[in-house]
């Protein structure tokens, strides 16, 4: 089996998006085709074409997080001088230094200083943490 290594503050939100999207995209997504269903000819029916692909992409997502957090493991901080999941390094740049958390691809999000350990960087990597 593939681990899936997450910090433990990206398995707790992936948790939320899942229990989200069975709990209350799932009914949203079910009650648009609904209506598209109740306005006739499905051979013509935009709403009902938008909402059937909707729905594929939703049922798809539930699947992949289902996938991930079944194959989770959470990786704790740990002191090191080596750059590994959930260490803290800076990147220099021409314009600065920015600081990231390094995490799995799975919670990568740049938004938020999080960059996946399979991110290419250059050698301007400093660990802090």
């Amino acid at each position: 089996m593939i681990k899936k290594y997450l910090t433990r503050e990206g398995l707790e939100k992936l948790k939320k998006e899942l229990d989200y999207l069975k709990n209350v995209r799932r009914k949203e997504v079910a009650l648009k085709l609904k209506d598209a269903i109740s306005q006739g000819d499905l051979r013509e029916n935009a709403g009902y074409d938008t909402a059937k692909d909707e729905q594929g992409f939703l049922e798809a997502r539930i699947r992949e997080l289902k996938g991930i957090i079944g194959q989770a493991e959470i990786i704790e901080k740990k002191e090191s001088d080596k750059v590994q999941i959930c260490s803290v390094v800076s990147l220099s740049s021409a314009n600065g230094e920015d600081k990231f958390q390094i995490v799995g691809p799975e919670e990568a999000d740049i938004m938020a200083n999080k960059i996946s350990f399979q991110s290419p960087l250059e050698n301007h990597v400093n660990v802090l943490a």
